[in-house]
């Protein structure tokens, strides 16, 4: 298999996967939305209602994969609180500005870890970089000796947790600029757009350490080989 068919392998199998998150968490929402509120239903329990889109999209994969995916647990709970919370609202723009308020919560979060021994990209990073299997972790555990490696944890931990922060600042006005209609598809893209542009540079990063790490392991097996001609000489 040549690289160009390796590289289209790997992006056809993350559109694959991309796939169901934006059908439930993208398209069916706004499609519902518009269908319910065409109706004649009020717009907060709409809201209420296309909610539960992503967390069929949850429950799907638990039925289909057979094990619990940590991450989209914590977004169902997110979730399910969210809609618990938007019941005591009764207000389209504050439902949406909880949404807002969640993400916020969770980029504190992501800087909050900051003063932990290991920052929360560590983890994520070890739940997504590994196959799961002991030997992976124990070996992505044993990457945090090297001072490199730190500093990429901390640098991603910060970067995600200021991205998720910026994405609230930004939501909050929309909800009051928007009507409710467009907000509902701009509340359910930009956090995929967001995202998306994360993931991008974390891949980057990502690239860069490797290569550098090739880099030194190359310089370091180099060195021995050529002290002796060096003697010689």
């Amino acid at each position: 298999m040549t690289g160009t068919q390796a590289h289209g392998g790997r992006g056809g199998s993350r559109l694959l996967n991309l796939g169901p998150s934006l059908l439930f968490g993208v398209v069916l929402p706004f499609v519902t939305y518009g269908l319910l509120t065409g109706n004649g239903m009020d717009e907060v329990p709409a809201l209420l209602l296309i909610s539960l889109w992503p967390a069929a999209d949850t429950l799907l994969y638990v039925a289909i994969k057979r094990r619990v995916d940590e991450f989209g647990l914590m977004m169902l709970i997110l979730l399910l609180l969210g809609a618990l919370s938007a019941l005591a609202y009764n207000s389209t723009k504050l439902v949406f500005i909880k949404d807002s308020a969640i993400t916020g919560l969770l980029g504190l979060t992501f800087l909050g870890s900051l003063a932990l021994s290991r920052p929360i990209m560590f983890h994520l990073g070890r739940k997504f970089g590994t196959d799961g299997s002991p030997e992976g972790i124990a070996e992505w555990n044993a990457k945090w000796r090297y001072p490199g490696f730190r500093r990429a944890q901390y640098l991603l931990t910060t970067v995600w947790g200021l991205g998720f922060l910026l994405e609230a600042a930004v939501r909050i006005p929309l909800t009051y600029w928007l009507p409710t209609g467009t907000m509902v598809l701009v509340n359910n893209i930009l956090p995929f757009a967001v995202v998306a542009a994360l993931v991008t540079w974390t891949m980057r990063v990502a690239k860069q350490g490797q290569a550098r790490a090739a880099a030194a392991q190359a310089a370091a097996q180099a060195g021995p080989a050529t002290a002796p001609e060096a003697a010689a000489g």
